[in-house]
């Protein structure tokens, strides 16, 4: 396998020390001898603990010859009923009260509900009033939080090529020079469903599956986390990708109201805090003009503009995009079967210019080309689509001439290279042992959002800042992204009305990729750098 990617790093694995690694996760030595019940058949009973973390110990050289020294941990935290499970009363008298009482006051004593897994890095020797501590969670709703962990942040990385593409498999994994230990520990945390984190026996997955669900499990993990390696002194970040964003702008006020837990910033990579942006259905006009900017830019990256266009750089097209998208192309669906013929031909033969689709098409559509449409015209003449997550892919086409994408060609370069590296890594370098298996996208449907009407967090947002005027966020986009595009994020947050005092709060950075924007070399390295900035 050719690896294109320079490697600086050198990372050396001191030693691994298991703490109390179960015996019921471990394959037993005699054979034909029945296995113990696994940790989510005990999950029903209220005395019952998840297996104790395991903690290995590394060394990572940076390509500045700076060494980190750090511990990994890897395992369980459980999460239980906020309402102490009922204990049966012996008898009437002054004992049982007394236990009765002790369990009120004892959330611990709890039913189990779900242990959700998590992976934690923690420098050697910092100095834990000062140093950040970072929750990272991929979004979905439905995936494990390994893109962020094994992709961009984490100390380790999937060897991809400099652009992001998969190379032959077995995937293999490297030392990640971008990585942000340097700056801040970091927990990177799986939702209940993904990755190995399950509901306990007995207990219904259901009931974590939706936005204020999510908030209060992953709230609690949080606050568990916090206290048990006793973090409460530290700064603190959320760091969300995709439904991540949208995770973490509600827990930012979740957190505040819940449990007076206050972070200081917050890291909302390709955002998405209205879902009204991305949501192309009849009678909702404001994703066309959003996305048309990112339609531009993959027409650029596909060469497929007109030559006074596609001679341009690409941040001179997305000016231009950009401008026509809030213009006239607004003020033309906004006229809807008012707009004369010669307003139709002129914005038809502009929607042409910047998506590189024929103009006599896009009259017939009423002036929107949806996402699913687009992905599979772009490069229709080639029996190619191009990719949602990332529009700089190209994949094959399995049934020409219809409207169906059958694979999003920018998911699959990452999907087997991401899975595979990652149950190598936890169970050789991370020492985790299960037979579980790690659910990077897990089912997670149906997931209750908002009752008739669109989830929209903005609100969220506004008023933890609003609250807190320390929080600090930051803004990271991909260009070539058309899950979660740049142009929506800025219009939501443009809209949010904060007052001056706080506005200055909210930065953007840019970045030439896609929804994982940390897969190109380029980016991942900017991202690091970025985030120094941001600290």
């Amino acid at each position: 396998m050719v690896d294109s990617v320079r490697l600086f790093a050198v990372f050396t694995l001191i030693a691994s020390v298991s703490l109390g690694a179960p015996s019921d996760l471990k394959q037993s030595p005699e054979a034909g001898r029945e296995k113990p019940p696994t940790e989510e058949e005990k999950g029903a009973q209220s005395g019952y603990q998840p297996p104790p973390p395991v903690v290995t110990e590394h060394t990572l050289t940076l390509s500045d010859g700076k060494i980190l020294n750090y511990k990994a941990i890897a395992g369980y935290l459980l999460i239980r009923d906020t309402k102490p499970e009922t204990q049966p009363e012996k008898d009437s008298g002054r004992e049982s009260a007394k236990e009765n009482a002790q369990d009120q006051l004892d959330p611990s004593r709890g039913k189990p509900k779900a242990q959700i897994f998590f992976v934690a890095y923690i420098l050697d020797g910092a100095e834990v009033a000062t140093r950040p501590v970072t929750f990272a969670f991929n979004g979905g709703p439905g995936s494990a939080s390994v893109w962020l962990h094994m992709g961009g942040i984490g100390p380790r990385r999937v060897v991809l090529s400099d652009r992001g593409d998969a190379l032959p498999p077995p995937a293999k994994i490297a030392d990640n020079e971008s990585t942000w230990l340097e700056s801040t520990d970091l927990v990177f945390i799986d939702p209940v469903s993904t990755g190995f984190s399950r509901a306990v026996r007995g207990e219904d997955p259901k009931q974590f599956y939706g936005y204020s669900q999510d908030l209060a499990s992953v709230g609690d993990f949080i606050r568990i986390w916090t206290t048990r390696y006793a973090r409460w002194s530290s700064p603190k970040i959320l760091a969300g990708e995709s439904y991540g964003t949208t995770r973490a702008a509600g827990l930012s006020q979740y957190l505040q109201d819940r449990y007076g837990m206050y972070v200081n910033g917050i890291v909302l990579i390709s955002s998405v805090l209205n879902f009204q942006t991305l949501e192309f259905e009849p009678g909702n006009d404001v994703p066309y003009p959003l996305f048309l900017p990112t339609y531009a830019a993959a027409a650029w990256y596909h060469k497929r503009l007109r030559p006074e266009l596609q001679e341009l750089t690409l941040p001179e097209v997305l000016s231009q995009a950009e401008a026509f998208s809030s213009g006239d192309y607004l003020l033309a669906l906004a006229k809807g079967d008012a707009a004369s013929q010669s307003d139709l031909d002129r914005i038809a033969n502009q929607l042409s210019r910047f998506t590189g689709l024929d103009a006599d098409y896009l009259k017939q559509e009423n002036l929107r080309e949806p996402i699913e449409r687009f992905t599979n015209d772009l490069l229709k003449d080639q029996n190619r689509s191009i990719g949602r997550y990332d529009s700089r892919f190209r994949g094959i086409r399995l049934h020409p001439g219809t409207d169906a994408q059958d694979f999003d060609p920018s998911d699959e370069a990452v999907n087997g290279p991401f899975t595979g590296a990652f149950n190598d890594y936890v169970r050789r370098e991370l020492k985790f042992e299960t037979d579980l298996p790690y659910e990077t996208v897990a089912e997670v449907n149906p997931w209750k959002l908002a009752e008739n009407k669109y989830l929209d967090v903005a609100a969220n947002l506004k008023e933890a800042m609003s609250r807190n005027p320390y929080l600090k966020i930051w803004v990271c986009c991909g260009y070539y992204d058309l899950a979660t595009p740049y142009f929506a994020a800025e219009r939501v947050v443009r809209a949010m009305n904060l007052d001056p005092a706080i506005r200055n709060n909210i930065q953007f950075t840019f970045y030439e990729s896609g929804h994982m924007l940390y897969i190109v070399r380029e980016a991942r390295e900017k991202l690091k750098d970025d985030l120094g900035r941001f600290l």
